[in-house]
């Protein structure tokens, strides 16, 4: 499922420090062929193209979304990348793998170029800190991406999948303490939840503090 543009626009810019650093390390500047996996609608996809030094893909399997990526755009699925081996020096993810199946890590590796990295910021909601306790939602949080088809706990399994693909793997968390946002919940109001549950949605107190973890990974071929 989707979120709407908006939301992944202020879920762009929520994550911009750590995506900007996690960029600068890599040397992004110098990476000549570059696919934002999993784009949606292209929320970061300008962002790449002004940074990278040459060709930028924008893919999803979303069609009406990808559509509205700038660039070049392709729509597919994860399990079979339509591409040849070796094709990308950076593949992107953020907040995308947590949809896509076990398959999708293989096909990172398959289309990564000898000297290429991926670079992903995937989220981890059983770790997620809420206060006070009349604010937690991470349990919704949970049980709705899995019904959509996700997978909430993809951060703590992803270096290990990663691994199992032969790459050489390195994890920075997301450390920064920052205010909830007010529409944090928006993106859980998107997902299929039952009529309890969107009761309890209602429900919930403001929180004074919610932190979702990030696993901020990044992973090359093992030489």
């Amino acid at each position: 499922m989707l979120p709407r543009p908006h939301l992944l626009e202020l879920q762009a810019s929520w994550l911009a420090p750590a995506r900007a650093r996690a960029l600068r390390q890599i040397d992004v500047g110098r990476r000549r062929t570059v696919l934002d996996l999993g784009c949606g609608y292209g929320a970061v996809t300008e962002e790449l193209v002004r940074r990278a030094g040459g060709r930028v893909v924008a893919f999803d399997v979303n069609r009406p979304a990808v559509s509205q990526a700038p660039g070049e755009r392709i729509q597919g699925t994860a399990e079979r990348l339509p591409f040849a081996p070796r094709s990308f020096d950076l593949v992107f993810s953020q907040f995308s793998l947590l949809w896509m199946p076990r398959t999708g890590i293989d096909e990172i590796a398959r289309v990564l170029t000898t000297d290429g990295v991926l670079v992903a910021l995937e989220p981890d909601y059983d770790g997620l800190i809420e206060w006070p306790p009349e604010s937690v939602s991470r349990d919704l949080w949970i049980a709705a991406l899995r019904r959509a088809g996700a997978e909430p706990l993809i951060g703590r399994m992803l270096p290990e999948r990663l691994a199992a693909s032969g790459l050489h793997v390195e994890v920075a968390l997301l450390d920064t303490l920052t205010a909830p946002a007010a529409d944090r919940l928006d993106f859980l109001n998107e997902l299929p939840l039952n009529d309890e549950e969107r009761a309890r949605l209602r429900s919930l107190a403001p929180a004074t503090v919610a932190h979702l973890p990030v696993f901020i990974v990044t992973a090359r071929h093992v030489r």
